[in-house]
């Protein structure tokens, strides 16, 4: 089952009852003019184990501890926003697994040729989406395709970076000069969205599975708190550069995060990827991946499995 993304962008109480994300507005529950049945139908209700991302996105919004603690029971990623709505803070469950404890100290004892195996095949995962993303809109992706073949263990070469400025010059032949900078122009800012939103499928999967986002296989910043999650999320890039590609192809203002351009980002977590010949959505997708890699570091597996660009 695909877990729902929920966005809450306007003032609102958002509370817990009968194991429901009950969501009330204020200007309903203020107004004395409605009777209390008005009230109450102006309520919706879902299902928390139906949900698997929460985006707070208005400095007005109420939520009870009551309801947070529900949501993180059920693994839920609960994303807040600053007063640009821009992602700015994750809350995940600190116990996501039964044997998480186990899961921990085998990522822990992790050997270092491992960890470098592993990191090897992000980037050639990652490359390779990359080069099937430049080829969906016709543009050449050989040499590419042959960078993702030659990386080697631990990426010693840094590989990943010749690709990156080769993907990032061609992807978007309609910008001038466009640059991926994390504060440069648009469309940094649907980019930066998008990969914030994708930052917590992964890393609320990443939890589920046992592991410790914190303790990366490449990433080591002692400021970041989700080093492993931005390893992991590596590959899945381009399905997040796919849908701002689209939304700057089909004409639309990308010059701001409109509720338009939103709406489209946040279905990320159901955009379709191909695992194992067969279409799946991303979110699943992601949870199969960090499957893997918990696999791996228990010694159970070699191989961590990525999906690929359709």
């Amino acid at each position: 089952m695909i877990k729902r993304t929920l966005y809450f962008g306007n003032p609102a109480y958002l509370s817990k009852k009968n194991e429901q994300l009950l969501v009330r507005l204020p200007e309903v529950e203020i107004n004395d003019t409605l009777s209390e049945i008005i009230k109450k139908e102006a309520q919706a209700t879902i299902p928390i184990e139906d949900i698997g991302i929460v985006i707070l996105d208005d400095q007005r919004i109420i939520i009870t501890q009551g309801l947070i603690e529900s949501l993180l029971a059920n693994n839920v990623a609960l994303v807040t926003c600053d007063s640009t709505h821009h992602p700015t803070g994750l809350m995940l469950n600190l116990a996501g697994n039964n044997l998480q404890s186990a899961k921990f100290q085998a990522q822990l004892n992790a050997p270092q040729p491992l960890s470098k195996q592993l990191w090897q095949q992000t980037i050639k995962a990652k490359i390779t989406n990359q080069a099937m993303l430049l080829k969906r809109f016709g543009k050449e992706a050989v040499n590419m395709l042959k960078w993702a073949g030659e990386v080697r263990s631990g990426d010693p070469d840094n590989l990943e970076a010749r690709a990156a400025t080769y993907y990032w010059k061609n992807l978007f032949p309609e910008l001038n000069a466009f640059r991926r900078e994390r504060e440069g122009p648009p469309p940094n800012n649907l980019l930066n969205y998008a990969y914030a939103i994708l930052r917590a499928i992964i890393a609320r999967n990443l939890v589920g599975s046992g592991l410790l986002p914190t303790l990366g296989i490449h990433h080591r910043n002692q400021y970041n708190h989700y080093c492993l999650a931005d390893d992991i999320m590596e590959p899945y890039r381009p399905f997040a550069d796919a849908l701002v590609c689209e939304i700057i192809r089909n004409g639309e203002d990308h010059s701001e995060l409109n509720t338009s351009v939103k709406k489209q980002l946040l279905g990320l977590a159901t955009v379709d990827v191909v695992f194992d010949d067969e279409r799946s959505p991303l979110m699943n997708a992601a949870q199969r991946t960090t499957a893997s890699l918990a696999k791996c570091f228990e010694g159970k597996a070699k191989q961590v499995l990525y999906p690929k660009m359709p």
